[in-house]
């Protein structure tokens, strides 16, 4: 390998390097890792790299592909432990920036508990088009826009062309941000992390500060699990809550915790979430992307606020060798236009809300940011679907009505198996200008692009014998946000007839890693970790 005896003889870093050619977020991860590299150097140690793979969710949506998306992140959380406990690494740079990357990247730091931190690779620009900021989620909505006859095909093929203008994670608040804010926020990531954009030399600094600190922390022994404590994990769910982040960090957060035996209930999310106000709100919510966020003062200034008002704590042990409140002691919101003061809050309430009911008696996820006023509390006829490509056929086939509320079960962990999300149809349900008129609700899961009334996560799954598997076409449901309920209108004594009735479904996958996934992962309720 031609490491010298000065070289073996310093600290050992594992560097895992998620770089590929197919995530436009990893494109250039090659060129952090080597900034992340040089950072060890300079503090004096000896980087040493290895792969670690990555699904693009923007690639594998509404097809057989996004079965394995959520899947991969136990597959990455266990590379990493295999490589640290192979090869004793005296710490981790953990080199990642889209969905399931960051979370099992850092289910696999707190699982192996030395000295580690993460650094992504920031945040796409948004691109323009017709003198708007457009993104991947506009071009998905268009699709729907399209077939309701609002915009040409032409168009479309334009907007394609520059939604999406170079490398980084999605520009909106979707799921690899929200992740990427709330490591920042978790303590696990510098300051910076979440909100930098991928082209700025500022990223590329930030990355061999990680790995100067990495340094730093092996030296003073400083581990995750001192970081990310219960207090840090209550930071960085009000931290997600402030900045409306995608219902897809109910899954993740509470697995990440989990590897640190730490137990975050759904109930504790929701406690959270109504003392928090929702400060910022960015796309597919509002008009602001990460580029703002990132002017506007990044998660820091958010973090100032909610420390100033006493909704986070300044305790938390960081990445930086420092507490949250040293972090922030010089820290202000630049604009606040993008990061509104708590008077002018856009909800008084955070951007996550858990429903339960006799429907999701576990509970079920929403975004009640993205969700338009109209549609908080509503009542309509279930039209059930058992795959979403069957749903979305009658979504684009205009056989969905104003009123109706589609009900897409089988989707789930098991089921599915791996969980789903499902963009094609709420962006379609958004593009054909339905948002506020229809509502679905799924077993499955939504990318963090999703708007509208649109209630994931629903456990136990239909696979499991959950109610959702007993709706048929036609029963009444209501949704109440607000009041956090999820209702199917149907008497006891018929349930109990179509229960008795129900027989599970055969798997949908019975060879490989799918097929031994369905058999081992837990209800999405508890974050689908494997068993």
């Amino acid at each position: 390998m031609g490491l010298t005896d000065e070289e073996i003889e310093r600290p050992l870093i594992g560097i895992a390097n998620s770089y590929n050619e197919i995530i436009p977020g990893h494109i250039h991860l090659d060129k952090i890792t080597q900034a992340a590299a040089a950072g060890v150097r300079l503090a004096g140690g000896t980087p040493m790299q290895f792969g670690v793979i990555g699904v693009c969710d923007g690639l594998a949506m509404h097809h057989q592909g996004m079965k394995y998306s959520l899947p991969s992140r136990e597959l990455i959380a266990d590379s990493v432990e295999i490589m640290a406990m192979a090869h004793p690494f005296d710490g981790l740079v953990l080199v990642a920036n889209c969905d399931k990357i960051v979370p099992g990247m850092l289910m696999a730091a707190l699982r192996l508990d030395i000295p580690a931190v993460l650094i992504s690779g920031g945040p796409m620009l948004a691109g323009r088009f017709q003198g708007r900021e457009v993104d991947l989620i506009t071009v998905f909505e268009g699709v729907g826009a399209v077939k309701a006859g609002r915009m040409a095909e032409e168009e479309l093929r334009q907007l394609a062309e520059c939604a999406c203008p170079g490398c980084g994670s999605c520009a909106g608040m979707f799921t690899a941000n929200s992740m990427n804010c709330l490591s920042e926020a978790l303590g696990l990531a510098l300051p910076g992390n979440g909100t930098i954009p991928a082209v700025a030399a500022a990223r590329f600094r930030l990355a061999k500060q990680a790995g100067m600190k990495l340094m730093e922390m092996v030296q003073k022994q400083i581990t995750p699990r001192q970081i990310a404590t219960l207090e840090a994990f209550k930071n960085a769910m009000a931290v997600d809550m402030a900045l409306g982040c995608s219902t897809n960090t109910v899954l993740h957060v509470p697995a990440i915790a989990n590897e640190a035996e730490i137990d975050l209930s759904l109930d504790l999310v929701n406690d959270i979430s109504a003392r928090t106000p929702h400060l910022a709100s960015l796309s597919p919510a509002g008009a602001h992307h990460l580029e703002d966020l990132d002017r506007a003062g990044g998660v820091p200034a958010v973090m100032r606020v909610l420390l100033d008002a006493g909704l986070v704590s300044g305790e938390p042990l960081s990445a930086t060798c420092a507490k949250v409140s040293d972090n922030l002691a010089d820290v202000k919101v630049l604009d606040e236009e993008v990061i509104r003061p708590i008077s002018r809050a856009y909800h008084k309430e955070g951007g996550i809300a858990i429903l339960r009911g006799n429907l999701a008696p576990e509970g079920a996820v929403v975004k009640q940011s993205a969700v338009a006023p109209e549609m908080l509390v509503n009542e309509g006829k279930a039209r059930v679907f058992d795959a979403e490509e069957a749903a979305t056929e009658a979504i684009l086939g205009g056989k969905i009505s104003s009123g109706d509320i589609i009900v897409i079960r089988y989707e789930g962990p098991k089921g599915g198996p791996g969980m789903r999300e499902m963009l094609t149809p709420t962006s379609a349900i958004a593009g054909m200008g339905l948002d506020k008129e229809v509502a679905l609700l799924t077993d499955g899961r939504f990318s963090g692009g999703t708007r509208g009334a649109a209630i994931g996560h629903i456990s136990p799954e239909a696979a499991e014998g959950g109610l959702i598997a007993l709706v048929k076409e036609g029963d009444r449901i209501k949704i109440d946000i607000p009041g956090k309920t999820l209702t199917l209108l149907v008497d006891e004594e018929e349930l109990a007839k179509r229960r008795a009735a129900w027989q599970p479904p055969e798997p949908k996958i019975k060879h490989g890693y799918a097929a031994r996934y369905s058999r081992m992962v837990s209800s999405g309720s508890k974050g689908a970790v494997c068993q």
